[in-house]
């Protein structure tokens, strides 16, 4: 049986953006806004200057862990329409906080960013809410035994962020410098910031 040999990735993508455009869903200047958005103004640098910020300002803390939602945009960062909550979870010395989306892909991706191809992988998604200290073990995160896993997945209306514990080394340091060292794999909780 002769198969037909599957189309490189780019092919695939033009062909979709075509029938999007000759079906009048989109417009062709709309997936230039989309990709310019996606590249330059969702970033993780985002959520890096919440958290930074959390650790700096007690009152804007406790904002953001309540209502993160309203404290992103207190600092101009916006959400689709569709995100109606955006959860802050906290980790704190007994408890380590993971998210991911069982079924599909879905983050605060106008916080974190797009998700990264290994949170996409069918094999993250489902052993990470059977075997979360396995999981992370396995990307290089060990933690101690009596530290308490929660693995929070996102559903159709509430998105999470990981808030990483401050690290002992950066006492003293501004917003600026904070936000420098927090990664999107902390705010998924997969990493952590301690060397």
């Amino acid at each position: 049986m002769n198969e037909k040999p599957v189309a490189a990735v780019h092919e695939r993508v033009q062909a979709v953006e075509r029938l999007l455009e000759s079906a009048s869903v989109i417009k062709p200047s709309e997936i230039d806004e989309f990709s310019k958005l996606a590249q330059e103004s969702w970033i993780p640098q985002n959520g890096a200057r919440l958290i930074a910020r959390a650790w700096t300002d007690p009152a804007f803390k406790q904002h953001l862990l309540q209502n993160g939602k309203a404290a992103a945009e207190s600092m101009g960062f916006g959400m689709p329409a569709h995100h109606r909550h955006f959860v802050v979870l906290e980790n704190t010395e007994h408890v380590h906080n993971v998210i991911c989306c069982s079924l599909c892909s879905c983050t605060a991706f106008s916080i974190i960013g797009l998700p990264p191809d290994w949170y996409k992988d069918f094999e993250y998604r489902s052993r990470l809410v059977r075997q979360a200290r396995i999981v992370l073990s396995e990307m290089g995160l060990r933690l101690a035994a009596d530290t308490e896993i929660r693995v929070w997945d996102t559903t159709a209306d509430t998105r999470y962020m990981v808030m990483p514990r401050r690290p002992s080394y950066s006492e003293g340091w501004g917003e600026a410098e904070l936000a420098g060292i927090i990664t999107k794999d902390a705010m998924i909780g997969v990493a952590s910031l301690e060397p």
